[in-house]
């Protein structure tokens, strides 16, 4: 023991000595204010105590990476050099024993805030044809179906279509619409002097949105929705609805002109104002007002995808409107802060009778970063089904866990470092934060801890994701050996949520992929 005491010791008072020969070394060199880019080793053109740290961790960390956070304060400052050395002396950073490189597979994954969506149905129709399962239900509501009597507004409708999404394993897509039948408002509303304009191009009633009324009153509805559902686990987004036909925010067909940017401003303020932690959607339609809005951190959406001549022979959607929609109201880069959101036109049938090219529609669906896709609820031509699951792996987002790595042993209370890598192959982030955590369970008594790393997902955008951090462990962990797992957690139950293309995943929606011996 005594021998071993002595050998620490030495190490320690090495360790020391080298550390102040290399400080000495590179004060030095800064004192004298000599810049020598093959002593700079973090990349920050100037030559210092951080340098040190930087030259010492080149195996920890990527020597040109201008930060070295090693205890993963949040600040890069002379205590990542002290605490570096210490676990050094005290033989906290032998190299990592354990790595891990899980298995990928290549199945189509069912998760939150992305997927292919059921039109006001759900899984338990979608199963009985050849259709990927759904993640979202989209319901839309006319305001006269929802608020019958001025205040009170049939949440049981709403919560209905919840409680078979939620058996469905699904969420819900909420918009509520005021336009495309011949009176789609309440009638106790007209009642108190609401007008609107009669159209015959189509027969219909389109409401007078500018007046102070409307406003009023449909104002009321949306605060007492937001109140009730907003932030909740039931929704996956709101579209900012309300104006135009279907609440798309154009009135085609009409001949009736839309109302002017001053009100229009006024409604999407309405949804931002109330609707906080839902992600919301605005239509591609809404010129200046989609502008806005994905400036204030929506998504947008689009509900005509794969027309290429359904309407003209000289205009489509999909080639002469959606990308010049986005380029003049400089939404390309929506996509990074909220959803993509597209609905079919028609049908994926209907295009596949029109012998549309279904490789171009869907390649352009995820140059778009699209996350969320409805194909109209039909059975999947079967000489397009695999062009479909493909488009599935590729669509959201799609966390890949490529390595792990961590030391063998660690000890209560203390710290477990580790490194990740990932890589988001999908073409979105995941908008919701889901707790990336570990979970530690005795392999003796099945008793489990579970560690928060503090990562947030809403960052992962498409490509390689690079974690090297720790997390602290409970003092309360017995000794013993113990398996290590992984999950993305659903931010309201705590309970793993999200799944991930591994072989390893157990029952409970843990990944339990190594071990961890706990002193």
């Amino acid at each position: 023991m005594a021998f071993k005491s002595n050998k620490r010791l030495m190490v320690i008072l090495l360790a020391l000595l080298l550390s102040l020969g290399a400080l000495a070394l590179v004060s030095a060199q800064s004192g004298a204010q000599q810049t020598h880019s093959g002593r700079d080793y973090n990349g920050d053109d100037a030559v210092g105590f951080e340098d040190v740290l930087s030259l010492l961790l080149r195996g920890r960390a990527d020597p040109a990476a201008p930060e070295l956070d090693y205890n993963a304060d949040g600040v890069y400052s002379t205590q990542d050099a002290l605490d570096f050395l210490l676990d050094l002396m005290w033989g906290r950073l032998a190299p990592y024993a354990v790595v891990v490189t899980p298995r990928e597979t290549d199945e189509l994954l069912l998760n939150p805030g992305m997927g292919f969506v059921s039109v006001e149905s759900f899984n338990n129709w979608v199963r009985q044809f050849r259709h990927p399962l759904c993640s979202i239900a989209q319901f839309r509501w006319y305001w006269k179906d929802i608020e019958p009597q001025e205040g009170q507004i049939d949440f049981a409708l709403i919560d209905r279509m919840i409680e078979l999404g939620t058996a469905n394993g699904q969420k819900i897509m909420l918009r509520v619409m005021c336009q495309d039948g011949v009176v789609d408002v309440p009638q106790w509303l007209i009642d108190q002097g609401l007008k609107g304009q009669s159209y015959t191009e189509e027969v219909g009633w389109q409401p007078d949105y500018s007046s102070a009324l409307f406003y009023e009153k449909h104002a009321n509805l949306i605060r007492a929705l937001a109140a009730r559902y907003d932030g909740t686990p039931y929704l996956d987004h709101v579209d900012i609805g309300t104006v135009g036909r279907w609440a798309e925010w154009h009135t085609s067909g009409t001949g009736l002109n839309m109302p002017p940017d001053s009100i229009l401003r006024k409604f999407v303020d309405l949804y931002l104002d109330n609707f906080k932690k839902t992600p919301l959607v605005m239509q591609i339609g809404g010129a200046e007002e989609l502008k806005y809005a994905v400036e204030k951190g929506t998504g947008w959406r689009a509900d005509c995808l794969g027309d290429y001549g359904m309407f003209s022979p000289t205009w489509n959607h999909m080639e002469d409107f959606y990308q010049q929609a986005l380029d003049a109201e400089e939404a390309n880069e929506a996509w990074r802060n909220g959803p993509v959101v597209f609905e079919s036109c028609g049908s994926i049938q209907t295009w596949y009778d029109d012998h549309f090219d279904i490789d171009k529609i869907l390649s352009e669906a995820l140059r778009w970063h699209a996350s969320v896709v409805h194909l109209g609820t039909v059975p999947v031509p079967d000489a397009w089904w695999d062009k479909v699951v493909e488009f599935g792996r590729k669509m959201g987002y799609r966390f890949v866990l490529e390595r792990l790595s961590h030391p063998a042993t660690a000890k209560a209370g203390g710290s477990l470092y580790y490194e990740m890598e990932w890589e988001n192959k999908g073409v979105a982030p995941c908008y919701l934060k889901h707790p990336l955590a570990f979970e530690l369970r005795n392999r003796q008594s099945g008793a489990s801890w579970v560690v928060d790393t503090g990562a947030d997902i809403r960052n992962w955008l498409p490509g390689p994701v690079e974690i090297r951090s720790r997390i602290e462990l409970p003092a309360d962990m017995p000794p013993g050996e113990y398996e290590l797992g992984l999950a993305f957690l659903d931010p309201w139950s705590r309970e793993p949520r999200i799944a991930l293309p591994l072989e390893v995943r157990a029952t409970d929606g843990w990944y339990r992929l190594s071990h961890v011996t706990i002193h």
